[in-house]
């Protein structure tokens, strides 16, 4: 589980806008970019090019 105070300081790096934390499926969610950033060992994967597109 990702640290409260690490939540509150990320951004997204394309847009810098908020994300959200999808605690189940270990993800990191930018609705304004439709985009999904992993999380491996409690450590987000924050590259654009490795982020997952969604609809």
């Amino acid at each position: 589980m990702l640290d409260k105070e690490l939540l509150d300081i990320l951004a997204c790096p394309k847009c810098k806008g908020d994300l959200e934390y999808d605690q189940e499926n270990q993800r990191l969610v930018c609705w304004a970019c439709k985009l999904r950033y992993r999380i491996e060992d409690d450590i987000p994967i924050m590259l654009i090019d490795e982020a997952e597109k969604f609809e």
